[in-house]
């Protein structure tokens, strides 16, 4: 493989939405605007990290790195592993994070220590009998290099993983360098800022469920915090990605987890997670994952399915084998556009079209530790309607709004 050549491709195609902000003279406006329009006809090729990072290849020649990486850590169908080896990079181990390196294990499952049967390296699971990586596993290496698609919400658990390794890299003296990836998430701000006493893998920082930043820029907030353990800062590189905004469209090619496989499911996420603690079910077992919501005890809604268990993706799912009704929420993505707000609708709706709201939380309170504290399911319960759920993170949400500009990397 020559890398030159891979570094001319490009894995996101993005459009940038632009608006002209003043008048000016007809002439220079019409010439203005022709040129604009000319710009949005050829669209931005958005570089994730990575393609930077082959840049500088030649000063990587022959030192021993470790790979935080999954399926998601390619480059035009050329895993980052195939890049680093074919450039002379010494990749000693894989670092795996839940769904595992090929991103074939369910939500949830526990995941072994293995030798990868393509490449022969050590993949060291991150999801199974430890979530930090070892002072052994780090011994004499050079970096790690972390390079795995977010999606952008609190509970999705790669950031966790991003900060145990960071962690444990301070704590060895390694160097750790995040090549950045575009979040499909980034153009917003909103939900509850998780209380700390509500810490969970799920949920490990005191930010908002959408925190609008990319994981690089994420990476930098976690050091600049001192949210590692004892106060440690990791020696952090993030390489950016090139010709990115905040505003930047970005459609993910793959799937970041098994049951975020389309654009829709991506959007929806962030509204349809805390189903994940309740008797809803959000389509695990079916071809619409986080597309869909329903349960065996609704009575009002339009669509009905029935999950099954499918083998990498969803192992015994909720409501395995029973007619779930609800709805179908596919459609709002192109009717309503793209979310710019958890959807607290989808919430209220089925809790209040449950056939016992007693039962609608699960006991083993993961309700609470997604939404970062037990005040929205209160709330829930007492009848609280949107705007007043709304109106109590605000003040949380606007002071870390302020807080985390200093991290940011990409304008507006």
């Amino acid at each position: 493989m020559k890398i030159a050549a891979l570094f001319l491709t490009t894995i996101h195609t993005c459009m940038l939405a632009c608006t002209l902000q003043s008048a000016k003279e007809p002439v220079a406006q019409e010439k203005e605007e022709l040129e604009l329009e000319t710009n949005i006809l050829k669209p931005t090729k958005v570089l994730p990290g990575i393609y930077t990072f082959m840049e500088m290849m030649g000063e990587w020649k022959d030192r021993r790195v470790v790979i935080v990486a999954n399926h998601t850590s390619t480059i035009e169908g050329v895993h980052l592993v195939d890049t680093l080896l074919s450039a002379g990079v010494q990749v000693v181990s894989v670092f795996a994070p839940e769904h595992g390196f090929r991103g074939n294990h369910a939500d949830g499952a526990r995941i072994q220590d293995e030798t990868d049967k393509r490449t022969g390296l050590q993949v060291i699971s991150l999801y199974g009998k430890s979530k930090k990586p070892s002072p052994t596993s780090l011994k004499n290496i050079d970096a790690v290099l972390f390079d795995i698609q977010d999606v952008g919400a609190r509970f999705y658990t790669y950031l966790s993983t991003l900060h145990y390794v960071m962690e444990a890299c301070a704590e060895a003296g390694v160097p750790v360098v995040v090549l950045d990836r575009p979040n499909p998430n980034i153009h917003y701000v909103d939900g509850p800022v998780l209380d700390t006493s509500f810490t969970s893998f799920v949920g490990l920082h005191p930010v908002p469920i959408v925190y609008g930043m990319t994981i690089g820029e994420y990476a930098q907030m976690i050091n600049g915090e001192g949210w590692l353990k004892g106060g440690v800062k990791a020696n952090l590189q993030v390489i950016p990605c090139s010709n990115y905004t905040r505003s930047t469209k970005c459609d993910i090619i793959t799937g970041p987890s098994p049951n975020l496989q389309s654009m829709q499911s991506i959007y929806l996420y962030p509204s349809l997670c805390f189903f994940e603690g309740t008797v809803v079910s959000v389509g695990r077992g079916t071809d619409s994952p986080f597309e869909i919501m329903g349960e065996p005890t609704n009575k009002l809604g339009s669509f009905t399915f029935t999950p099954k268990s499918i083998i990498g993706a969803s192992t015994s799912p909720p409501h395995e084998n029973k007619l779930c009704r609800g709805y179908d929420l596919r459609s709002t993505i192109s009717t309503e556009g793209v979310p710019d707000r958890i959807n607290l609708s989808y919430l209220l709706r089925m809790y209040s079209e449950t056939g016992d709201a007693s039962k609608f939380f699960l006991k083993s309170g993961f309700f609470d530790l997604l939404a970062g504290n037990d005040q929205l399911r209160q709330y829930i319960t007492a009848g609280k309607d949107e705007v007043f759920i709304r109106e109590s993170w605000k003040k949380d949400l606007e002071a870390f709004s302020t807080m985390r500009t200093q991290y940011l990397i990409y304008k507006p």
